[in-house]
């Protein structure tokens, strides 16, 4: 029922007429004052002066009375005014309250669940996050996961949307405990309305326990979109603590629906002194248009530092996402080795590019503990191919380029080999450059890593293949220097029907140095071969 006892229209009009009874009282004070408040005396004697005196005083306080009673009279037209429409908005409210209420209760007692309204948030019951409401069927968002705080219990997941509105995010998992010594794991972000919106992100995994082979929980998934909008990004895996302990995975980034892009994965959780977590995988691509997720980048550990998780991919056009970066081990001392990078995703059907791979961590004084970069995303009918991610330092393996569309695109470039370090000293290889299909160029070599003390330097990566009807071969790389041999320079990729063959690299500064790369031959047709590294 409404609680309006007043007509606000009736004090409007009345605050409006207050306002006019002001002004005529003001207008005709102010004309009063110049004739009242300086009376000329009748004669120069002493009583008409005073009784001139006298009137003028009597003039000036009613002005200053006059003023007292007009600034209270403003104040309580102000009031009224403002009253007036404070009581018609609240009965507007009411109303809209009353209409909605009265919308929702079919739907709400069928279903518990709105036709218009947001989901109500998770609350935290008894330390277990509970999970979200879900949005309207019509319009609404999703709410919130709660948060969990008894220990090692996975956080709420977020409620999903209708056809209009956002996930919710999902809840944080409880830290661990001497009762629950692993984290618990992050919840669900809620999915997108079904014509637009966005998903939910997932939740943060718990942190362990200082305890040993302690794990950190893993974080929640991404909320996914549909017709239109962009999916959830994924939670990061929580951290592991004590001796042995293992950092939680990263969240895999929510899909994409018809047009949006797929999410990038969570981060991996960090170790204090053990094992870094995986980053999580990014989300796929709307089928329609939309651009693959980047991967999540692994968390640092100790021993062993996690890796970056894969990128998402797209289906019929856009671009692959980025593969996420393995982390560097944190070692002072021991052995470490760094994480490797994740896997550049493939570009669309029709159109896009390939995402570039993720770089490998580097490892601390240890036999093969840089990380290898993983390779770029090959693109398919049309587009160019991703970069091939670098080595860690301590010999990592740089990694070769995605390959070229079949129609047209280039082919990415090869990436970088790491240095050598006291632990492994040779230098990594550098990666080979992608090739082309039918029209582009080859992707040029990834340098060779430098050697440390007696390792040799890397090998450099060698130039791709041009296309088969048109295009460039790829320049090889030089090799890594060393205090040792060099590394070997790469060759030049070849042309097929026209086109020039790429250059070889010289080989990399050493005792001796490296063996110089080859060019590559030209087209068929026409074309010029490429150099000899010198």
């Amino acid at each position: 029922m409404s609680f309006a006892v007043v007509a606000p229209e009736l004090m409007r009009v009345a605050a409006s007429d207050l306002a006019n009874i002001g002004s005529t009282l003001s207008a005709a004070n102010a004309v009063a004052a110049a004739q009242t408040t300086a009376v000329q005396a009748a004669a120069a004697d002493e009583v008409s002066t005073a009784i001139a005196a006298l009137f003028g005083w009597h003039a000036q306080t009613y002005q200053s009375l006059s003023a007292q009673a007009t600034s209270f009279h403003d104040q309580f037209v102000q009031t009224l005014a403002s009253s007036g429409t404070s009581y018609w908005s609240a009965e507007a409210t009411n109303v809209e309250q009353t209409l909605l209420n009265a919308i929702n209760a079919p739907t709400e007692a069928l279903f518990g669940r709105p036709l218009i309204g947001d989901g109500a948030d998770g609350q935290t019951v008894n330390g277990v996050g509970q999970a979200g409401g879900d949005g309207g069927f019509l319009w609404g968002n999703g709410g919130n996961g709660g948060d969990s705080t008894s220990a090692g219990v996975a956080g709420g997941a977020g409620g999903s949307a209708g056809l209009f509105g956002n996930g919710g995010a999902g809840g944080t998992g409880a830290d661990a405990d001497v009762s629950a010594t692993n984290g618990g794991a992050g919840g669900a972000g809620g999915n997108a309305g079904l014509i637009f919106g966005f998903g939910g992100a997932g939740g943060t995994g718990g942190s362990g326990i200082n305890s040993f082979a302690s794990f950190g929980g893993d974080g929640g998934a991404g909320g996914n979109s549909y017709l239109l909008g962009a999916a959830g990004a994924g939670g990061n895996g929580g951290v592991g603590l004590g001796t042995s302990g293992f950092g939680g995975t990263g969240g895999d980034g929510g899909q994409g629906g018809l047009f949006g892009n797929g999410a990038a994965g969570g981060l991996g959780g960090q170790s204090t002194d053990g094992d870094g977590g995986s980053g999580g995988s990014g989300g796929r691509a709307g089928i329609l248009y939309g651009d693959g997720g980047d991967g999540g980048d692994g968390g640092a550990g100790r021993f062993s530092s996690g890796s970056g998780g894969s990128a998402g991919t797209a289906i019929l056009a856009g671009n692959g996402g980025s593969g996420g970066n393995g982390a560097s081990s944190t070692a002072t001392s021991g052995d470490g080795f760094g994480g490797f990078g994740g896997i550049g995703g493939t570009g669309g059907l029709f159109f896009g590019n390939g995402g570039d791979g993720g770089n490998g961590g580097d490892g601390f004084d240890v036999a093969n503990g840089g990380g290898w970069g993983s390779s770029g995303g090959s693109a398919l009918l049309f587009g160019d191919g991703g970069a091939g991610g670098n080595g860690g330092a301590g010999g990592g393996q740089g990694a070769n380029g995605g390959l070229g569309g079949l129609v047209i695109g280039n082919g990415g470039n090869g990436g970088i080999g790491g240095a050598g370090d006291s632990g492994n000293p040779a230098g990594g290889q550098g990666g080979n450059g992608g090739g082309a299909y039918l029209i582009g160029n080859g992707g040029w070599g990834g340098v060779g890593g430098a050697g440390d003390g007696t390792g040799d330097g890397g090998d450099g990566g060698s130039g791709g293949d041009g296309g088969w009807l048109l295009g460039n071969g790829g320049n090889g790389a030089e090799g890594g220097t060393s205090s040792a041999t060099g590394g070997a320079g790469g060759n030049g990729g070849d042309a097929r029907f026209i086109g020039n063959g790429g250059d070889g690299a010289h080989g990399g500064d050493g005792t001796p140095d490296g063996a110089s790369g080859t060019g590559g031959s030209g087209g068929i047709l026409f074309g010029q071969n490429g150099s000899d590294g010198g």
